[in-house]
Order: C-alpha cells, then sequence, then structure tokens
C-alpha cells in the first residue's frame, strides 16, 4: 500500500512541483490549496499517513491548521513548509507537535527523506506500547503519561524523546546523539528546541522525585529513571 500524503500549499507552481515528485517518487497525495477544505473531510475522508503543511496560507495558516488536526488526530505525523526560514516559526512548529519543518524553496530529495525518516520514527516503536516510568505509564500509541494525579497529553516528539530517554536509563546522553539518532536533524533550531522538550518532561514528571533528568553543560543529560 503506498504512502498517502496530505499535501496543504496554496501556492499553485509549487504545490504542482511537490505533488508530481512525491508522486515520481511512489507516494500518493492527495493536494490541497485551501486549509478549510482539510477542516471539513478530518471526521469522514482522513486516511492520510503525513501531513505537508505551508505556514504562511491565507484564511488559515498551516499552525492554525496544524492545530485543528491535531486535537482530532493526536498521533498524525506534521512536516511544515515554511518560506521564512525563522527560529519562531521552527519553534513554534515544534511546540504545537508537529515532527519536522524544511525551509522553502526545498530540495525534493530532502524532503522525500525527511519524509521517510518521521515515518520510520511513528510507525515503530523501541519499545512496548505501554511503560511504567516510576508512578507513571507511558502509553506511546495513545500518547499520554498518566499518574495517579492526573494524565497528560505528549506530542509525537516528547514521547519519542521519553522512550529514547528511557532506552538509555542510568547513562549519560550527549546531545548530538539525540539529535543525530533520533531526530536525525542536527542544527541550531533543533538544539534550542531539545532544551524545550526537555524542560516539559522534567515538569511533566515532577511528581515522582526518584525521576532525574539532570543537564550536563557541554555534554548532554544524564538520566535515572526507577528501574521498571
Amino acid at each position: 500500500m503506498k504512502t498517502k500524503i496530505l499535501l496543504v500549499e496554496d501556492d499553485q507552481d509549487f504545490g504542482m512541483i511537490l505533488k508530481q515528485y512525491l508522486e515520481l517518487e511512489d507516494f500518493e497525495v492527495a493536494w490541497f490549496k485551501n486549509p478549510e477544505d482539510v477542516v471539513n473531510i478530518l471526521t469522514a475522508d482522513f486516511y492520510f499517513h503525513i501531513g505537508i503543511l505551508d505556514i504562511m496560507m491565507p484564511n488559515m495558516d498551516g499552525f492554525s491548521l496544524a492545530k485543528i488536526i491535531l486535537k482530532e488526530k493526536q498521533e498524525f505525523p506534521i512536516l511544515f513548509l515554511t518560506a521564512k526560514n525563522q527560529k519562531i516559526d521552527r519553534l513554534t512548529g515544534l511546540k504545537i507537535g508537529a515532527d519536522d519543518y524544511i525551509a522553502k524553496p526545498c530540495d525534493p530529495e530532502e524532503l522525500v527523506l525527511r519524509i521517510k525518516n518521521i515515518l520510520k520514527r511513528t510507525t515503530s516503536s523501541p519499545l512496548e506500547a505501554q511503560v511504567k516510568i516510576g508512578e507513571y505509564v507511558l502509553d506511546s500509541k495513545k500518547l499520554t503519561l498518566t499518574h495517579p494525579k492526573g494524565n497528560i497529553r505528549l506530542t509525537i516528539r516528547e514521547k519519542d524523546l521519553l522512550l529514547y530517554l528511557l532506552k538509555h536509563n542510568q547513562q549519560t546522553i550527549k546531545r548530538d546523539d539525540i539529535l543525530d539518532n533520533l531526530w536525525e536533524i542536527n542544527d541550531y533550531f533543533t538544539g534550542r528546541s531539545l532544551d524545550v522538550f526537555i524542560s516539559r518532561l522534567r515538569k511533566y514528571l515532577n511528581y515522582d522525585p526518584q525521576i532525574k533528568i539532570q543537564s550536563l553543560r557541554g555534554i548532554g543529560f544524564e538520566i535515572d529513571f526507577p528501574e521498571k
């Protein structure tokens, strides 16, 4: 079965080029120029494996559309297309729950590689669906982190990072290793977003004082979770 891509791009020429190239790479592409048309099919005909959303669009930007999609389809992978190539755009997209971003005009081969990397991460999990973490239970399928004091909804990136940390329990993990091995992108922007995600995980896990994620300046992180 072909991978089905939701492409939302209002630029006629650029959208056509992307659609044609992705189809040559054996993807099935549904191209929408109007984000509102995507909203209309969310509850019925939404059958895609991944979404590629332009950020700058009239009436509704890509960030707003992503929030609507992820409210209905929490595990849906999203890659943003950004013409600005600015730090704030990239961090905003990652905070919303997107899996990646690429600056326009993008190299089609790089775009395909990023799509395949996202799908590889989101269709396989290094640990079982439910994992006990001290007083918490992580459900990697439902993207939830449950504690007796409350439930937390995770983004896909938060879930992937938490699973990676669990896999390297009681080890020192280099920042570069996380960026290279987990997200396969190692630049200033993903480095800053990694710090954001680490801070979030600390906040989520602070009900259990046995769980420790310590930052080592210039190196990375030291991880200590209670044994499962």
